[in-house]
């Protein structure tokens, strides 16, 4: 179970947050989650790119109207000053600031944690890699669902061989929210994750395909090869993608199909990951999340719950409940910070970034630059009228 700590002397870490203001979906998460272990406490924030409201958000937070800032930059500079100045920013912006916002950070020595896609192109999520590498700070990447306990799971039982060699990966992540022009009905989300200028070269691979990308990888290990995409737009006069069909070969021989799209009527939040191996096979779906499907060769279909003694050490690592009572996402989100933390708090105990064990596991500025290596992969391809195309590589050096 997960305790609550006390951090460094301290009753708990501090942080600012870029973005989460009125209206903001993804950025009261983000406060929600981190407040659900008590490890951090948010202390300044430009939470608006109007400033009235961004103090309105502070007043709300019981937040100090001295360290309510007018654009990050000046957040940046200013924190950086201060004697009690922040850990960690989180940014919780549009696609468009996430790099130019965390570069300002990382180049005044703070960790950060970034909302995905990490930038609109993959030569920004270079410079933002090897800028967290030559500064040793922390930079964690919010892929939310690789916090839960069952997903968890999955990766133990792939990566301990207990269904062999993997050979087939079937993914997708079905929504229906854009499958009308909602961008032209006052919906703040729509409008921006349809604007080239706002959300970069994709809509749908780079908001829900790269969670696909993401969890595969994550629970696998497994490397792109090459792949083929056909992208698709079926509402009329939007500008991106609404619909993905991706084919990919992996490194290992292996072959995966993922389909991802916000045009499929019925589908709420779909995603769902399914590895099949010489010896067995899981699926896995987020809106079930408390239980995992296991398949092994000449033995009855098992349905593994989260909460029980039968599961892995890191699974049962991220457990806040007993079984039988459900937890979703706002545990799986508080799961990656609780790691976060706890990672960013021995560093600052030994100045040592690595290696990071289980309780200091999240998604990191690697797995954010791979996600846009992705992206840029599959436009290429869909370009292409879906010729294969090599993936590209991402390396730490």
């Amino acid at each position: 179970m997960i305790e609550s700590r006390n951090i460094g002397g301290q009753s708990r870490l501090t942080y600012g947050q870029i973005g989460g203001g009125p209206g903001s979906f993804i950025g009261p998460v983000h406060r929600a989650a981190i407040a659900m272990n008590n490890q951090a406490r948010i202390v300044s924030g430009c939470f608006s790119q109007n400033l009235e409201k961004s103090k309105e958000t502070a007043r709300e937070l019981d937040i100090d109207l001295n360290r309510v800032y007018s654009s990050y930059e000046e957040m940046a500079q200013k924190e950086a000053l201060r004697k009690d100045r922040m850990d960690f920013v989180v940014v919780s912006g549009p696609n468009h600031m996430h790099y130019e916002t965390a570069k300002s950070f990382l180049e005044k020595d703070f960790h950060v944690v970034c909302e995905k896609p990490l930038s609109l192109d993959l030569t920004q999520a270079k410079t933002l890699l090897k800028l967290s590498k030559e500064r040793k700070r922390l930079f964690m990447v919010t892929y939310t669902y690789t916090g839960y306990p069952m997903v968890r799971e999955a990766r133990h039982l792939v990566r301990s061989g207990k269904l062999g060699e993997i050979r087939l990966v079937v993914a997708e992540y079905a929504q229906d929210w854009l499958a009308e022009k909602a961008e032209e009905s006052g919906n703040r989300q729509a409008q921006w994750r349809t604007d080239p200028r706002y959300a970069g070269i994709s809509c749908c691979v780079g908001d829900i395909g790269t969670h696909i990308e993401n969890m595969v990888h994550y629970i696998t290990g497994l490397e792109i090869k090459r792949l083929s995409a056909r992208l698709d737009t079926f509402v009329k006069g939007r500008s991106l993608d609404d619909n993905a069909f991706i084919l990919l070969t992996y490194e290992n021989g292996a072959s995966g199909s993922y389909w991802a799209s916000q045009v499929a009527v019925g589908k709420e939040n779909g995603l769902v990951v399914r590895i099949y191996g010489t010896k067995g096979a899981i699926e896995w779906e987020q809106e079930n999340p408390n239980e995992l499907r296991l398949s092994l060769l000449g033995a009855p279909q098992a349905i593994l719950r989260r909460g029980n003694g039968y599961l892995s050490a890191p699974a049962k690592s991220l457990t806040r409940l007993p079984s039988g009572h459900p937890e979703g996402y706002f545990e799986a989100f508080s799961n990656l910070y609780r790691n976060f933390c706890v990672a960013l708090t021995r560093f600052e105990e030994t100045g040592t970034l690595e290696p990071r064990g289980e309780a200091e596991d999240f998604t990191d500025v690697l797995d954010g630059a791979r996600g846009i290596g992705f992206v840029e992969d599959c436009v290429k391809s869909s370009r292409l009228e879906g010729a294969w195309v090599d993936a590209t590589k991402i390396s730490e050096g």
